[in-house]
This record gives structure tokens, C-alpha cells and sequence, in this order.
């Protein structure tokens, strides 16, 4: 999926918000978003959202000289969610159909995303989780539900700190599998790694790994040998939040993307409204644009 010009609004505020995360100083402030401005001026449109956000978040972190500048975000959202997960563990076992369930709880984690959003408050999330039951899916759970039972390896594309302990709860659901959850290779936006993982006990029930990239999604040329190999052979591949969609949609293997709908960019191309809760696989999409199945 390459970009458009209503992508370029969005790097201007997540390079705004990274400054004013690091740096205190109006004045200082100022020189850097100058700076980072006249980058984006010279931005290459006809590439994926991405692999330009994947060159101006280094480019940021260079000026900055911070490694990760969302890491007191990531922290704040991994505790809440660490609180939560008993009971939404108990809402997900109690359910008639705990798969639906977990994906309806998965999704909804997704809402904790620094790169569509400024600011996701804790109150939010806490909203949205309560919500999450009543939400309807739209896509394809069965088809999901049938290709995760004959699996015998799954690869799990992790996409925000905070939003993974929700993928942990749909992990449990694929007990028949061999699941492997990938993070990212170095810390962009807020995006989940290695700590992220850990925090929330996911070397417990998976093989956990990073993809060795800093993008926010996945450029498979930017990726590890040992990460394309593992993508190559999975028998299943999900992939989390937009910017996997956005890296992944229109390549050849067949993946299932969930995700919340966030931005008119992803509206447009999907067919899907703001706010919708979406389980695609990438032919069914394909093959049905428009054309919406809720569950």
C-alpha cells in the first residue's frame, strides 16, 4: 500500500510528539521540527507509509540522541494492561466462543497506537476494553478459526507495547500450534520489542523473536534472514495493527490482518469505516472490496 498526500499530516505529528516527549526547551523545539520539516518536504510519496516512517523516526532519533523516545508510553501502557489481562482472561474462558472473543479483546488493544494517535489515555483504553464484547467483527473469523486449527505453526506479528498482552489472550487460543510472536527489531514509535514481549510473559506460551527491522510494519527486504525464513515456512501468519496491513497487504503470502480501522487513508483503501474492528485475509479482501461480513 503506498502512501498519499493525507499520509504526510500524520508524520508531521508523530515527529511533533516525539520532540515534545524528549525535549523541554519551546526554542529547542522549534529548530528540531524546522529540521525535520525540511526532510519531509522531500518525501518519496510512492513508498509505503511504513518505510517512510521507518527513515523519519531514525532521523529523529539521531537529532533527539534518545533510543526510544516513547518508552515511559510503552511502560505506562504495559502496566495497564498487565492489571486488566486477569479479568479479561476470565471474560475470554467464560465466553461461547472464547476464539471470537479473544480476537474482539485483540483488536481492541489495538487502539493503543502512538502513530495513529497522540495521545491514547489510560481511560480510553479502559473504555474500550469494556466495549469490546459488543463489538462486531467484520471479515472472516471462520476462515481464521479453520486455518488456526490446521496449523502447525503460526506466526504472530505483534504490533504495540501494551495492545500485546492482548495478543497473549488469543495466543492461548491456538494451543494446537507451535506460534512464534514477532516484535520489532529496534524501538520505533510505540511499537512492541524484545522488553515489551517479556513484560508480558510471552516467552511462556510462544518463540519469541524480532523481525531485525525499525519499521513500524514489515519491509520483508529490511527483515532478517532467519525472520524471512520463519515467514516463508509459516503455515499461518497474523498480523496485527495497520502498519502491518500497510507493509503486507499486497505481497504474495496469504496473511490475516487484525486490525482497528484508525484513519481515512486505511478507510479509503479498505472499504472499512473508522473504528471498525476488521479480521481480513488478504485474498478475501482482495476479492471481496466492499463487501463486509460482520460476526
Amino acid at each position: 500500500m503506498k502512501m498519499c498526500l493525507d499520509c504526510v499530516p500524520c508524520f508531521v505529528r508523530q515527529a511533533a510528539d516525539a520532540v515534545r516527549l524528549s525535549v523541554s526547551s519551546e526554542e529547542e523545539q522549534d529548530r528540531l521540527m524546522h529540521n525535520v520539516l525540511q526532510w519531509i518536504g522531500d518525501i518519496d510519496l510512492s513508498q509505503t507509509p511504513p518505510a517512510a516512517a521507518q527513515m523519519l523516526h531514525r532521523r529523529l532519533r539521531a537529532l533527539l540522541a534518545v533510543e526510544d523516545p516513547y518508552r515511559i508510553s510503552k511502560d505506562r501502557h504495559n502496566a495497564l494492561a498487565s492489571r486488566l489481562m486477569p479479568s479479561i482472561r476470565r471474560r475470554i474462558a467464560a465466553a461461547v466462543d472464547p476464539l471470537t472473543m479473544a480476537v474482539r479483546y485483540a483488536i481492541t488493544g489495538n487502539i493503543i497506537d502512538l502513530g495513529a494517535k497522540n495521545n491514547v489515555g489510560l481511560g480510553e483504553v479502559y473504555a474500550e476494553l469494556q466495549s469490546a464484547p459488543m463489538q462486531p467483527v467484520f471479515g472472516d473469523l471462520e476462515a481464521l478459526r479453520k486455518a488456526a486449527g490446521l496449523a502447525r505453526t503460526i506466526l504472530y506479528l505483534a504490533d504495540n507495547a501494551g495492545e500485546i498482552f492482548f495478543d497473549r489472550l488469543l495466543i492461548e487460543q491456538f494451543s494446537g500450534a507451535r506460534v512464534t510472536l514477532v516484535v520489532r527489531g529496534a524501538p520505533v514509535i510505540n511499537d512492541a520489542t524484545l522488553p515489551d514481549a517479556r513484560a508480558a510473559g510471552m516467552e511462556d506460551i510462544a518463540d519469541v523473536m524480532d523481525n531485525g527491522s525499525d519499521a513500524p510494519g514489515t519491509l520483508l527486504s529490511d527483515c532478517s534472514p532467519e525472520f524471512r525464513r520463519r515467514f516463508d515456512e509459516a503455515d499461518m501468519i497474523i498480523a496485527k495493527g495497520q502498519g502491518n496491513f500497510e507493509s503486507l497487504s499486497e505481497g504474495q503470502r496469504d496473511v490475516f490482518f487484525l486490525f482497528r480501522a484508525k484513519c481515512p487513508v486505511i478507510s479509503l483503501h479498505t472499504g472499512f469505516a473508522a473504528g471498525t474492528y476488521v479480521a481480513a485475509n488478504r485474498f478475501e479482501r482482495q476479492k471481496t472490496a466492499g463487501e463486509r461480513n460482520d460476526s
